[in-house]
């Protein structure tokens, strides 16, 4: 028997790829408006959404 790689479980960089910036900024927009949506309802949630757009941003950057 032959060993098989199997590609279940293994891991794509998502600033890799030719639409890594597209992608980057739709859920970094995306976690805006969640951010937004979210502090009138949950802050800690609405807290939340905004450090992961914060994050998003510095990869966008250093992407730019």
């Amino acid at each position: 028997m032959h060993n098989q790689y199997c590609k279940v479980g293994t891991v794509t960089p998502i600033t890799s790829g030719n639409h890594a910036i597209n992608v980057l900024r739709f859920r970094y927009q995306s976690f805006m408006e969640k951010a937004s949506d979210a502090t009138y309802i949950n802050t800690n949630l609405g807290e939340f959404f905004n450090r992961k757009a914060q994050e998003l941003k510095k990869v966008l950057d250093s992407l730019s």
